[in-house]
This record gives structure tokens, C-alpha cells and sequence, in this order.
């Protein structure tokens, strides 16, 4: 099994150094599909040898898409700047190149977020899948939230390993970063014709505090618990105001 890792960037100097060097004796290729960064992405992806191609950002789907059809070997590891390889995660996927059966290989995300790794609050288990066969599979999903599509009749295993997420480093990225994905997501919802009562900012958002920080245990992440679980309430209030705002506009 030959694998090429695939990555898209946005002026990710701060994290691409990290996720590239993670996969060294686990990628045959590298591509990063970077949109227009302004920062150091390109000088340090070209320092460390890495394929790299610009192109104006068309969304999650068709990024990856187009990513996945510059790919020439038959299996793509799909990641995001800002995740690395754990070292058992690389050594099961190094032990699974001697392998040919095509299947489709998910891993457990673990997520640090400003310095904690976060084991509740509904951020692990976190699985996704990551290494699959380049033939028949594609990235589904118009705006946010992309779904990777596979061929039918292909077992999704579970590999061991940690994919580690270094996801936030400080709470105003957080909010900031929660407040795009809603504000995508509100489209999304308004495209497909939702619609949102004036309570339904606020009863949605408590349902979230209560569901991540006391269903899900997120009291256990202790204070970094609490504030996933704060944000993420006030990103729903923004979420469905957006919502209600686009709704309004309709008319």
C-alpha cells in the first residue's frame, strides 16, 4: 500500500511544520492545497520538501476533491494542518502499507485545547475517517461539514492510535472560529429552508451547555471543560439569530 497525505492549508504556520514532520515514514507523497496564505505556510512546506499548490478556496468539499485528484498512489491519508500523527497511530498505519486488502482505517482524534487535552465534554471519543482507497471515494457536503463517501461493501476499521488535534489556542479563537462554522452553517440551514423561532437561540443554547457540560462530562476537563461548553452555547445563540437574520432578509 502506497499512501500520499493530503493536507489544506490557510496560513497554517503555526501548525503545518508539526503535521507534515508526523507523517515522515508514513506518507510515499505529500500535497498541501493551500488558499492564497499570506503567512510562512508555503516558505515552510517548500523547506521540508513537501508538493505544494496554490488555488482560490472553493469550500471543504471541492478543496479535498480537487486534492484527492491530484493524488497518483492508491490510498490517501486525509488531514488537516492542525493534526499529527500520534507515534502508535504511525507505526499502525507504517504496518498497514505491507497490507493490500483496500478498507477504510478511522482514528480516535484527541483534542488540546489551550494546552489540555480534552477527554469528555463530547470531543472524545472523537473517530473519523482518515486513510482510505483513492478509487470511489470522494468528499461530500456543500459548505460545512464535509462527509467522506466511500465505495460500498469496504469494512471501516478502527486503528488504535491518537490523531492529535491542536485545535485552539486560545478562547477568542475559539469563539471566533465556533462563530464562522455557525455562521456556515445558518446558511446551510436557510438554503435548506429552516426555520427558527425567537426562542430558539437561547433554548438550543442551553440544551448544548447542559448536554457537553453535564451529560457529556465536560466538568471533568475541569475549567477548559466549562469553557468549550460556554462558547459552544453562545455560538448556537449566534448560529440561529443568523438564521432567523438570513430568513429575514428572504423576505
Amino acid at each position: 500500500m502506497k499512501i500520499t497525505a493530503t493536507i489544506i492549508t490557510f496560513n497554517e504556520e503555526r501548525n503545518i511544520e508539526r503535521c507534515i514532520r508526523s507523517v515522515d515514514g508514513v506518507a510515499d507523497e505529500i500535497i498541501v492545497l493551500d488558499s492564497l496564505s499570506t503567512d510562512k505556510t508555503q516558505e515552510i512546506c517548500e523547506r521540508l520538501g513537501v508538493r505544494f499548490v496554490s488555488r482560490a478556496w472553493e469550500g471543504y468539499s471541492a478543496s479535498k476533491n480537487y486534492l484527492n485528484s491530484l493524488v497518483e498512489t492508491d490510498y490517501i491519508l486525509s488531514l488537516d494542518a492542525d493534526e499529527a500523527l500520534d507515534e502508535q497511530l504511525k507505526s499502525e498505519i507504517i504496518q498497514l502499507k505491507s497490507k493490500p486488502n483496500p478498507q477504510i482505517y478511522s482514528v480516535n482524534r484527541l483534542t488540546n485545547y489551550c494546552g489540555k487535552w480534552i477527554k469528555h465534554s463530547g470531543w472524545y471519543p472523537d473517530v473519523k475517517p482518515r486513510l482510505f482507497p483513492k478509487e470511489g471515494s470522494y468528499w461530500n457536503g456543500a459548505i460545512v461539514h464535509e462527509e467522506l463517501i466511500f465505495p460500498e461493501g469496504l469494512e471501516i476499521i478502527q486503528l488504535d492510535g491518537h490523531l492529535e488535534h491542536y485545535s485552539y489556542y486560545s478562547f477568542e479563537e475559539h469563539r471566533e472560529r465556533a462563530d464562522k462554522y455557525s455562521r456556515l452553517t445558518a446558511q446551510k440551514m436557510h438554503e435548506a429552508g429552516k426555520k427558527a423561532s425567537v426562542l430558539k437561540p437561547y433554548l438550543s443554547a442551553l440544551g448544548r451547555f447542559v448536554s457537553m457540560y453535564l451529560i457529556k462530562a465536560g466538568f471533568l476537563d475541569g475549567k477548559m471543560g466549562f469553557k468549550i461548553a460556554q462558547i459552544s452555547a453562545q455560538s448556537n445563540v449566534f448560529k440561529y439569530k443568523e438564521l432567523r437574520r438570513l430568513n429575514r432578509e428572504k423576505h
